[in-house]
């Protein structure tokens, strides 16, 4: 059975930081790509970021790089999303996703895309 199991969300004040943790389970995790998703109450959901674990490659969306930094330890299946600099509007839950890293560059942004999803973390960030 497949898994992915988020956590590391919480509440936190514009500025601070946070990091989010994604462990897999059920497939072989360095043959996948993890990525993150959020979704804000009445907003589109976002992806985030994603990571190869084949290659390495990583893809950022527009409004989080340069604050937002994710990394994969393969020994403990697991995906971490380093978040600094945070703002109110990075308010959303957040979601894990697993696939295989096929055209990863063109597709990961497309939430139907992923072949697994986890439940989410609610991450709060206060003004």
């Amino acid at each position: 059975e497949v898994q992915l199991v988020e956590s590391g969300g919480g509440l936190v004040q514009a500025g601070g930081s946070l990091r989010l943790s994604c462990v897999a389970s059920g497939f072989t995790f360095d043959d996948y790509a993890i990525g993150w998703f959020r979704q804000a109450p009445g907003k589109a959901r976002e992806g985030v970021s994603c990571i190869s674990n084949s290659d390495g490659s990583t893809y950022y969306g527009d409004s989080v790089k340069g604050r937002f930094t994710i990394s994969s330890d393969n020994a403990k299946n697991t995906v971490y999303l380093e978040m600094n600099s945070l703002k109110p509007e990075d308010t959303a839950v957040y979601y894990c996703v697993a696939r295989p890293p096929i055209l990863l560059r063109w597709v990961w942004m497309l939430w139907l895309g992923w072949d697994y999803y986890g439940q989410g973390t609610q991450v709060t960030v206060s003004s």
